[in-house]
């Protein structure tokens, strides 16, 4: 499967599908294809698989494309302003993402979901206890919001920051969560109550716009109902 990856703030990820190869996307993630590929929406992984991705915020279908008389072009665009990122995982290999960061993938690659280990991380952690869990192997492309930053933290090695921006991580990394120092950061600092701990060995992706904090900017500029 080769690949690019067009645009910058709204980017959207081409596929060169070979004779008779499948991906699998998101449902609704297709823009544009050749007209040769056949398309089958189903629930990979049986009704457990399903409900376990509506859970990580994917939808319980998948769209599988395979192309067919030849080699096939398979366009999907990112659903928010970001970047998309690109994996080649090993068997075995995983990768945890934030809720509906999963976009698009080879047929070989399995999605679950992990629970996060700690109570306080799931409750304040800006993303819940459930993360999307992406095994190998195979090609994984996910979508981040805003532009996206890697950081390789070595064994102990620590990171603090404000929740909602943790995007991916490897499985060696911990995440925890801990109050703001300081009576006058809290109430003046405008970084809330906690900020968040990622703790390695592994690498760690952050996006620098997540959705959450678009929302409350947004917020209020829209009229209250109530």
């Amino acid at each position: 499967m080769n690949f690019e990856i067009k645009g910058e703030t709204l980017p959207v990820l081409i596929l060169n599908l070979e004779p008779n190869e499948t991906v699998v996307t998101e449902a609704g993630a297709m823009s544009w294809m050749s007209t040769n590929l056949k398309m089958d929406t189903n629930m990979k992984g049986g009704l457990l698989g399903g409900l376990g991705r509506a859970m990580s915020g994917e939808s319980v279908f998948l769209n599988t494309f395979t192309s067919q008389s030849g080699a096939g072009l398979l366009a999907c665009s990112s659903s928010f302003p970001g970047q998309i990122l690109a994996f080649d995982l090993q068997p075995g290999e995983v990768i945890l993402a934030q809720k509906g960061a999963f976009l698009a993938g080879a047929s070989s690659v399995t999605l679950s979901i992990a629970m996060r280990k700690k109570l306080g991380v799931g409750f304040f952690g800006g993303e819940g206890f459930i993360l999307q869990k992406i095994e190998g192997p195979g090609k994984v492309f996910l979508e981040v919001d805003g532009h996206c930053v890697k950081y390789s933290l070595g064994d102990g090695e620590a990171l603090t920051i404000d929740p909602g921006h943790l995007a991916a991580q490897t499985s060696g990394v911990t995440t925890d969560v801990k109050m703001v120092k300081g009576f006058k950061n809290v109430v003046l600092g405008g970084e809330g109550l906690l900020v968040g701990t990622l703790t390695g060995p592994g690498d760690v992706w952050l996006q620098t716009m997540p959705i959450s904090n678009v929302a409350k900017a947004l917020a209020k500029y829209f009229p209250d109902k109530n």
